[in-house]
């Protein structure tokens, strides 16, 4: 070090773009942020030019890995630019990912769409944490460990997602073999990236626990369970992945001479072991005990929580020892889509006057919303919405859910429907947090972060109401990045001026912010009311009562095949 501080840099790849952060190691100041945009997005209609003519079916949703080595060589050299920091004070980096978001490669990590053959072949592509085409495999990974009694499949709530690492890769072997077996490597994203600043390849704990199905104790699920799903299946884990795990804060490597030339850092600099968006936050926010949720709002949210214990909680994501701080289990729950609902809300159902009446106050249309819809009382509407728009994460683990609007009338307005979809979202919430404390996981309260908290007031309150919990705010805006960065100061080890746990790092560089949001309480009392009927739609539609949105999608399916074969 020259200047006798110490400095890590976190990056954080979301949905739409890539952050990093340059942290102080000391106390956790943020220096500066850098933020890419994704060059090709999520790919969820046809794949980039030019090959814009493959198209891609309902549920898809991809992306480049091109745009992950871009993020390194856009972002980093930034940070230093802006700040002036000295490369030589930068003593580790830390990356975050949204999971699970995996990719076929060779051998050297080469992704399989940059093999020029194969660049028009959807399933050689980076399959995005939202791809949920893999649901017919989902179902069939359910049924067959529900078949033969696996144990692990309680530590997932009982159902295993398409979301998630093998149905995604079962969904590669069945519809593109030649692809799966020119795979030599099956791959998450967020070891991938650390792959390439290293030169080596390791695979994280949390990943791994979370959407692999491995634990500390007993590993993957047996071979022969691999066999049951598809006998060419078998050997995945040996052939196309690896059984050597890595403890989350370890140092997965020493940055390579090419990494240090993207980046502007110094060759050997300690390069953390890869973690996921939600879970790297978790800390980030101050929190390393069990009682306290932590719930990452944006597109969508995760849940996360800490216990003693092993507990079986229904719908849960998983549950991992040492998932997300060492020494305790890490719980995780989650909502496929709740800004996105929003968002699309926006796109396509506001009206042109509200258009209209943003563009002339100088605001966004979001804003419009959200202060017409505070001037509602809960149930004035007369509206109650499902949040399925993107199918339901927890506690249904069920990707062909939809969303669902009830009430509506000739008279009913914009901002009503869209208080009513944050409503939808919180009573979402609710179910995850009454889940876990049937199970005796105790939720004391809520501290919440991501895009969301920052920019919609109401949707805080709301949540604080309809939850009855006092919700806590995280003071920086990049919060995941700076997860990675406290990571990155741990795989550096205090001889560096970093930490030597997680638990050091957070009570250093974590903070809140000062703002609460507290639950009114005759606001909670009318919610209890709505809250009841939304358990019943959610049953009715959910737990098989009426399988009409299984069979809507059904029908589309086969109406989309029709159309792509005619």
């Amino acid at each position: 070090m020259t200047s006798g501080r110490a400095y890590s840099v976190g990056i954080d790849f979301g949905t739409e773009s890539g952050r990093a952060v340059l942290v102080d190691c000391a106390d956790g100041t943020e220096l500066g942020v850098a933020v890419y945009e994704y060059r090709n997005g999520v790919i969820d209609e046809h794949l980039p030019e030019p090959d814009a003519d493959v198209r891609l079916e309902p549920d898809w949703a991809l992306q480049d890995p091109e745009d992950y080595v871009r993020t390194f060589r856009q972002t980093v050299p930034a940070l230093l630019a802006e700040t002036g920091v000295d490369p030589a004070d930068v003593v580790g980096v830390g990356i975050d990912f949204t999971a699970c978001t995996m990719l076929p490669t060779l051998a050297d990590g080469t992704p399989l769409c940059m093999v020029g053959e194969l660049r028009r072949e959807p399933h050689a592509w980076v399959k995005l944490w939202k791809h949920h085409a893999a649901q017919p495999e989902a179902h069939r990974i359910n049924a067959v460990a529900a078949e033969r009694g696996e144990p692990w499949l309680a530590r997932y709530g009982g159902r295993i997602s398409s979301e998630w690492f093998f149905a995604k890769a079962l969904q590669i072997l069945d519809e593109a073999p030649a692809v799966y077996d020119r795979a030599d490597r099956l791959i998450e994203a967020a070891d991938w990236v650390v792959w390439q600043l290293t030169g080596s390849e390791t695979r994280n704990t949390c990943t791994a626990g979370y959407k692999a199905m491995w634990s500390k104790h007993d590993g993957f699920p047996a071979d022969a369970y691999f066999a049951a799903l598809d006998p060419r299946f078998e050997h995945v884990v040996d052939e196309k992945m690896s059984r050597e795990i890595v403890t989350l804060g370890a140092r997965a490597g020493g940055l390579s001479e090419r990494a240090a030339a993207w980046t502007g850092l110094v060759p050997g600099t300690a390069v953390a072991v890869a973690n996921v968006d939600a879970h790297v936050s978790v800390p980030a926010v101050t929190v390393t005990e069990p009682g306290t949720m932590v719930a990452i709002m944006g597109t969508s949210i995760c849940h996360m929580l800490l216990g003693d214990a092993l507990a079986t909680v229904d719908g849960m994501c998983g549950v991992v020892e040492d998932g997300i701080v060492p020494g305790l289990f890490g719980f995780e729950a989650g909502q496929s889509a709740v800004g996105d609902i929003f968002a699309w809300f926006v796109e396509s159902c506001a009206p042109p006057e509200v258009h209209e009446l943003a563009r002339r106050s100088g605001t966004g249309v979001h804003e419009v919303l959200e202060a017409e819809a505070a001037k509602l009382e809960p149930g004035e509407s007369g509206l109650l919405a499902l949040d399925w728009w993107n199918g339901n994460r927890s506690v249904l683990v069920d990707a062909d859910l939809r969303g669902l609007l009830v009430g509506m009338t000739l008279a009913t307005q914009a901002p009503e429907m869209y208080r009513a979809l944050i409503e939808a979202t919180a009573f979402g919430t609710r179910v995850i947090v009454d889940a876990f404390e049937s199970a005796g996981v105790p939720v004391a309260e809520i501290v919440a972060c991501g895009g969301l908290p920052e920019r919609n007031r109401l949707l805080m309150q709301i949540f604080a109401d309809v939850t009855g919990r006092e919700f806590a705010v995280a003071a920086s805006s990049q919060v995941p990045a700076l997860g990675s960065a406290m990571f990155g100061a741990v795989a550096a080890g205090s001889a560096l001026g970093g930490h030597d746990s997680i638990v050091d790092a957070a009570r250093r560089m974590a903070r809140l912010g000062s703002e609460r949001y507290r639950p009114d309480a005759a606001r909670h009392a009318v919610y209890d009311e709505l809250y009841r009927e939304y358990v019943r739609l959610h049953d009715l539609f959910g737990r098989r009562g009426d399988d009409v949105m299984r069979n809507l999608k059904s029908i589309q399916r086969r109406a989309v095949e029709t159309a792509r074969t005619s």
